[in-house]
Parts: C-alpha cells; sequence; structure tokens
C-alpha cells in the first residue's frame, strides 16, 4: 500500500474526518517540526560516524565519515548528552504547537527516545544503563570495530580501502581510550564480573594472536578489494597498522584487563555496583518502556513459564514423549541424532541453506498477511569465529538505507549441538521474516517517518514484534509438523524464563550457576548455550526482559481491534502500523486502539 493511501484510509485522515473543527489548524507547525526533526538528525550524525556508516550515508557531503569512528572518550559521551539535552529543549518548545495527528505521534516518541539517551550519562556517569560495563564479553571496542568494519565498511573503490585503513589507525585510539576509561570505572566500582573478564581476555587473545598479515581485520579488506579488481597492496598497509598500533594497544588492554581483575566486586548482578538497584530500574523501563517493577516481571514470567509447560507437555506426549520433566524431554529432543546438524564444516553449510529456505518458504507467505513488503535483501551468515565465545546466538544488523548494504542475520555456529532442527525455523522468522527483518525494513523504508524515527531501536516494541512474528508465523504455516511447533513454543518458553532469570540475578540476587540451572531446567537447551545466554544477561541488565513484556503488549493490541472490529478486522491493516515506526508500548496501545476506531467509522 501506498504511504499516503495509508494515511488517507486510516489514522489521521479518519480522526480529521470525525472531528473537522478541531483539526481545521492541526498541521500547520508540522513543516517547522519536520525541519527540526532533520537539524537533530544532522547532528546526530556529526557525532557518531559509525551511524552514518550503518545507513549507508557516508557519501557525498559525509564521505569523510567514512574514515572515522566515534569518539568512545568521556568528552565524546558529554558531547552527545549536550547534544541530546540541546534537542530536548527545541523539541519540547513544539508540545502546544498546532501539530498533525502523525506528527504529534512523532514529537511524542522522538522526546521519550532522546529523554532515555539522557538517563545513563546524565544520572550514572555511564554510557548505558542496559550494558554498564565498559568492556566485557559482548562489549568494548575490541569486540565491535572489527566486526563492524567487516560487515558495515563496504568496499567499491581504492577511497573506500584508504578509508578502511584510516579507521584502522582510529581503532587503535579507540582501544587505547577503552582502557584508560576501564580503569577509571573501576575505580568507581563498574567492572564486569571475573568471569566475564575472563571470557573477554580469551576473546581479546583470539584477536591478538592471528599474525597481523592474516588477522581478520586485514584479510576482510584484502579480500573485499582483490574481488573488487581494486589495485594496491593493503595487505601491507593494513598489516603494518595492526603490527604497529593495534597489537600493542591490545596488549595494553590484555594487561590491563588482567590486573583489574582480582579486584572485581563479587557476585553477577548489577546490584554488585554502585547505585546497582537504581541501574536495573532504569535498565528495566528503558527496556521495557513500561513501568513494571522487577517483581512485577517475574511473577509474569514464573506464570508464563508454567503455561508454556503445559502447552508443551501435550505436543510432547502426542509425539510419544511422556517421561521427565517438560525441559527433560526438550533435552532429550535436543540430542536425538535425527534433529541434529553434523559438527563439520559440511554441516555449518547445510544448516545455513537450510535457514535461507526457510527464509524464502516463508516470504511466499508473507502477501497473505502484509500488503507492503519492502524488498530489502537478507543475507544469512555465521557470527565470525573470533568473537563467537561471547557473541549471542543470534542477531540482526539492518541494511544500509540506499541499499548498498545488505539486512545480515547472524547465527552463532560455535556449536552446532545448540541448534536443533526443530527449533531453527522459529529463530529465522524472529530474526528474519517476519520478525527483525520484515520491521526494520518497513520502518526504514516508511516515506513520512521522520529520519530520527527510522533510525531508532526501541527494544520492547522491536523484540516483542519478532517473537509476535513467531507466533504469526504459526498462523501462517510456517510450522510443518507438530515437533516444528514444539520448538516455537520453546522458545516462548525459553524468552517467559529470561524474564525469571533476568530479575533474579538483578533484583534477586541470583548467582550465574542458579541462573543457568533454572534455564536448563525449564527450556531443556544445553547448559553452554544457556550458560552464554545467562552471561550476555548479567552483563546487560534489563534487557532480555523486553522480547515477552513487549510480546504481551502486541498480541493484547491485536485482540483488542479484532474485539473492536469484530468481522471487520482486516489482519493487513493491523499489520501496517509497521509503517508509522517503532514507539513506547503505551503508545503503542493508543495507536491500535485509535486506528481501529477510525477504521470502525
Amino acid at each position: 500500500m501506498d504511504r499516503r493511501q495509508f494515511l488517507t484510509t486510516t489514522g489521521a485522515a479518519a480522526l480529521a474526518a470525525a472531528a473537522p473543527r478541531a483539526m481545521a489548524q492541526a498541521g500547520s507547525d508540522d513543516a517547522r517540526l519536520s525541519a527540526a526533526f532533520a537539524a537533530i538528525f544532522e547532528r546526530q550524525l556529526d557525532l557518531s560516524p559509525t551511524l552514518v556508516t550503518s545507513l549507508g550515508l557516508d557519501k557525498g557531503g559525509r564521505a569523510m565519515a567514512k574514515s572515522q569512528i566515534d569518539d568512545n572518550s568521556r568528552s565524546g559521551m558529554m558531547k552527545k548528552l549536550a547534544a541530546t539535552q540541546t534537542a530536548i529543549r527545541e523539541l519540547e518548545g513544539f508540545t502546544a504547537a498546532s501539530l498533525s495527528d502523525a506528527q504529534r505521534l512523532n514529537l511524542d516518541v522522538i522526546l521519550y527516545a532522546l529523554d532515555q539517551q539522557t538517563v545513563a550519562p546524565a544520572r550514572f556517569g555511564l554510557n548505558s544503563v542496559q550494558r554498564p560495563y565498559r568492556i566485557f564479553q559482548q562489549g568494548g571496542s575490541y569486540f565491535s570495530t572489527p566486526d563492524f568494519l567487516n560487515t558495515s565498511h563496504t568496499i567499491s573503490a581504492a577511497a573506500d580501502c584508504d578509508a578502511y585503513v584510516a579507521r584502522l589507525d582510529a581503532f587503535a585510539r579507540n582501544l587505547r581510550t577503552d582502557t584508560a576509561l576501564q580503569r577509571d570505572e573501576a575505580a568507581r566500582g563498574y567492572l564486569a564480573p571475573s568471569w566475564s573478564l575472563d571470557l573477554t581476555l580469551g576473546q581479546m587473545q583470539k584477536l591478538r594472536g592471528q599474525p597481523a598479515a592474516d588477522s581478520s581485520m586485514v584479510q576482510s579488506l584484502v579480500r573485499r578489494a582483490a574481488a573488487k579488481g581494486i589495485a594496491g597492496d593493503w595487505q601491507a598497509q593494513a598489516s603494518a597498522i595492526v603490527e604497529k598500533a593495534i597489537y600493542p594497544a591490545l596488549d595494553e588492554q590484555i594487561a590491563a584487563i588482567a590486573a583489574l581483575k582480582g579486584g572485581t566486586a563479587a557476585g553477577d548482578g548489577v546490584w554488585r555496583t554502585p547505585r546497582g538497584d537504581e541501574i536495573y530500574a532504569a535498565a528495566l523501563k528503558q527496556a521495557t518502556t513500561t513501568d513494571l517493577s522487577a517483581d512485577q516481571i517475574h511473577a509474569m514470567g514464573l506464570e508464563q513459564v508454567a503455561d508454556i509447560s503445559a502447552q508443551l507437555d501435550t505436543i510432547l506426549k502426542g509425539a510419544g514423549r511422556t517421561h521427565g520433566t517438560i525441559g527433560e524431554r526438550l533435552a532429550a529432543l535436543n540430542v536425538d541424532p535425527a534433529q541434529l546438524y553434523a559438527d563439520s564444516a559440511e554441516g555449518r553449510a547445510a544448516l545455513l541453506a537450510q535457514l535461507n529456505r526457510d527464509v524464502d518458504a516463508m516470504k511466499s507467505r508473507l502477501p497473505s498477511a502484509f500488503a507492503t513488503i519492502p524488498d530489502t535483501p537478507l543475507e544469512i551468515r555465521a557470527v565470525p569465529v573470533e568473537i563467537q565465545d561471547g557473541a549471542s546466538n543470534g542477531y540482526y544488523n539492518r541494511a544500509a538505507l540506499d541499499g548498498s548494504r545488505p539486512a545480515i542475520y547472524f547465527i552463532n555456529l560455535k556449536d552446532v549441538g545448540d541448534w536443533p532442527k526443530y527449533g531453527l525455523p522459529a529463530l529465522t522468522y524472529h530474526e528474519g521474516v517476519p520478525g527483525h527483518h520484515l520491521q526494520i525494513s518497513t520502518a526504514q523504508t516508511a516515506g513520512d517517518v521522520p529520519m530520527l524515527r527510522k533510525t531508532a531501536f526501541m527494544s520492547a516494541y522491536t523484540e516483542g514484534w519478532a517473537l509476535y512474528a513467531e507466533q504469526l508465523a504459526d498462523e501462517l504455516g510456517g510450522y510443518a509438523t507438530p515437533i516444528d511447533r514444539a520448538g516455537y513454543l520453546q522458545s516462548f518458553l525459553f524468552r517467559a524464563a529470561r524474564l525469571v532469570v533476568d530479575t533474579g540475578l538483578h533484583a534477586k540476587r541470583w548467582t550465574r550457576a542458579q541462573a543457568t540451572d533454572y534455564m536448563v531446567e525449564k527450556t531443556g537447551f544445553a547448559r553452554p548455550r544457556c550458560q552464554r545466554e545467562v552471561e550476555r544477561y548479567c552483563t546487560q541488565p534489563g534487557q532480555a526482559t523486553s522480547y515477552k513484556v513487549g510480546h504481551g503488549v502486541w498480541s493484547k493490541a491485536r485482540a483488542a481491534a479484532q474485539a473492536e472490529l469484530g468481522k471487520a478486522f482486516d489482519l493487513k491493516q493491523f499489520h501496517a502500523i509497521l509503517e508509522e515506526g517503532a514507539m513506547p508500548l503505551s503508545m503503542l496501545e493508543q495507536r491500535v486502539a485509535a486506528r481501529a476506531k477510525a477504521a470502525k467509522g
């Protein structure tokens, strides 16, 4: 559906028809507000060359950004905070303006998002309440920059190669900045748990252990330059920087982390840090976009674990699996040879090929549920070997806005035993279509949404949608057998258990071992996989709660719209809400309700 047609049939236009006098003057300040949004977005780009590249905007007037990476110093953090606070003051001047319904929504969402961006630096002197540690097994320049250079920095001409080399130089500077700031933050009490630092050191040593010429950072440039036929001794240039600048900086960081490790506080949750309870409350609010307390979320998780386990019991009994707890029966299914790919290069290739087939099969079903389906390309790749020990099990990187780089769905293939065949379709529907890839691509290609919103990420909305997408895939016939459907319910069980575990770790002082035991017992997933997940929750408080909280609101909003419209409910029109971009959950419920009333007439 064309965006203009969408607006004339729902939302703002229908509401205007219902109240013509009230809307007569509305929208007179829309253009002025749009200009303010655009100016704020440009200022954000000025402070984040990596964002410029990730969006595919590092060309033309912003070509120089391709040679730079973000300033990760404390002064860089404070510059971003000051810019955000300035933007908030500017936009608050529009709260009494005459705005259309769509622009009022844009203003409310953007102000909410900007306010949340100030919480960590203004209240706690940290970069993020959901990532309170400077360096850990999934955070720090050592972890993010090589992957960014490989997946986001495009190579099509010699200038791109030169820019890549310049970024390698900047990477060495950022490593030293990270090291200095981690020393400072450790002195304030913000240092990851000891086991996290062990994982971190292991990954750093893998990165450092490669001969410079053979390192992934160098070979990514060499391989892609050769594929484009770009002349130049790029290996020599890049190797020299890795050898003379990056590796010495990495050696310094390894020594610093090893020295600091012995002084880190005991415990696994963020409660172990100064003002940890406050940080966790802020992280929950940010992750869920709600005011739910840790106790409320914990109770919600316990209830959902019991409910989903009962549904799985019925399916597993129907498949002849009757002995043991739900977790024990799922664990037995997980190691069934018929469910496993070979632990070899060929097995991993076969697994990736099946994921691609699942994406293609689901794409053919989407027209029955969506009026607008972006054609943004999606690649499926294994997580790079040098970061797979600490990386998540699966994650998604959005495409460049101009189509110069595809979206990427990463899967961690450190151990193929983590991925029994029956559980893979649900993961693909979550990360690919109709999950993250469809939702984020829809937002990025929606014509009337400000760039500030197209590029925003709200975990509860986005992860909630991805879980809803797993459920929608069930409605669309995406699970071929009852056992495949058990894989989808196991995914839901896993996310429900996260509500219990995340709040257990950070509010009830569970240990990492206690949380891992609970995950293994309830979900049946292998212990190494569960432990990797728990380790993520320990170092990224609150984020894991966004999935099921968000899913609950998406499901509730759809049920309310169906109740309002009855037989007139149109699933395609409900899903068209994606074209309005990400928003806090309370606003999502309000917008769905308003659209349903407008459609009812």
